[in-house]
């Protein structure tokens, strides 16, 4: 540009540093702040905001901390895009939240009104360290700033109540989803059917299946694992036999979770027939899991209690030592064998001879 007489400005670094820290490569962008400096071109607000979302999202709010020390010596003030940087970079780490807490608040003594993201990032710091009653009350006041909140608001929300078993206030951040017209992900949707399943509302979570079948988000393999998972923790074990024939109605191939829930399930209730039909079902349909949870299968059922099935047993150590074939196969014995016997018997009369000798 320069070669062509296209004089460089403030403006235009701030361009290329923006791209650089989207990609990933704080260090070339920090080369250009250095050398913006060196042509006396003063960096703005922007200049500073591009470099503090990046090292917010590498997780170093101190760095963050310095470059605003920085804004305030040359005399630039930061706005509320500054102060989220530094939200985040607080909030998305554990045992951080009181630090979050507190930028969120020199942004207010600064005068710096708060956005729906400044909430969001706030919030997200209390769930990160399970505060879901400081969370919902940031919530409760969002709202009354009458500030909209975005999926990302609900989402975390969702993880929250989710994560601490509030059935309850899942039901109520779901439904406030809803009225205020908020499309959701698959993400989302998952967060509410595992809250809900969990807690035994399978009613509520076949109408959130239904739901979201109506926006485009049809059931997946993972959204019928979720639900296997909820039905054997519950105790409604008979119920997984007809789910996995929905999953075939649907055309969804089960995958290793979905025979292992099943195995678990039916192993923690002693039903040993069961548990290794469908571990044939597995083999057979090649959704073999890793050896370390072959190993913990292995663990788990009790084989005394099934001694019919000890052929599954060794059937489930030879996939784990990586054998192709479920049998193991039987070596040559050895040819003389037979006579092994006889000479033992032989040399020990040979012996008993010597003695009374």
């Amino acid at each position: 540009m320069e070669k062509r007489g296209i004089t460089s400005n403030t403006s235009i670094y701030n361009s290329i540093m923006n791209v650089y820290c989207k990609c990933s490569q704080i260090e070339e962008a920090e080369g250009l702040f250095i050398e913006m400096k060196e042509k006396r071109l003063k960096p703005t607000t922007a200049t500073y905001n591009i470099l503090m979302d990046a090292y917010s999202r590498r997780l170093q709010p101190e760095v963050v901390e310095s470059l605003l020390v920085e804004m305030h010596d040359l005399g630039l003030l930061p706005n509320v895009r500054s102060y989220n940087c530094l939200i985040s970079a607080y909030g998305r780490q554990k045992t951080m939240s009181e630090k979050a807490e507190d930028a969120f608040l020199r942004m207010k003594a600064d005068g710096i009104k708060p956005t729906s993201s400044s909430y969001t990032s706030l919030l997200r710091a209390y769930a990160v360290n399970g505060q879901d009653e400081k969370a919902h009350l940031t919530y409760i006041d969002m709202t009354r700033e009458g500030l909209k909140p975005s999926l990302e608001t609900y989402t975390a929300l969702l993880d929250i109540f989710r994560r601490a078993g509030d059935a309850e206030k899942l039901m109520e951040i779901w439904k406030s989803m809803i009225d205020e017209k908020v499309g959701g992900t698959r993400v989302t949707f998952h967060m509410v059917l595992d809250g809900l399943a969990k807690h035994g509302l399978y009613v509520q979570a076949r109408d959130v299946i239904s739901e979201f079948g109506e926006i485009g988000l049809p059931p997946t393999a993972m959204t019928y694992n979720i639900l296997m998972n909820a039905y054997a923790k519950g105790g409604q074990h008979y119920k997984l036999p007809q789910l996995l024939k929905e999953m075939s109605i649907l055309e969804l191939k089960p995958d290793s979770v979905t025979y292992s829930t099943m195995i678990y399930a039916y192993v923690r209730v002693r039903d040993f027939s069961r548990a290794f039909y469908y571990h044939k079902q597995m083999v057979r349909s090649r959704q073999v899991p890793d050896a370390k949870s072959y190993r913990k299968l292995l663990n788990t059922l009790d084989v005394k209690s099934a001694r019919k099935n000890i052929k599954d047993k060794s059937a489930i150590a030879g996939i784990m030592k990586g054998k192709s074939s479920l049998k193991h196969r039987k070596e040559k014995k050895d040819e003389f064998w037979k006579n092994s016997k006889k000479r033992s018997m032989t040399q020990a009369n040979g012996d008993q001879r010597k003695r009374f000798l």
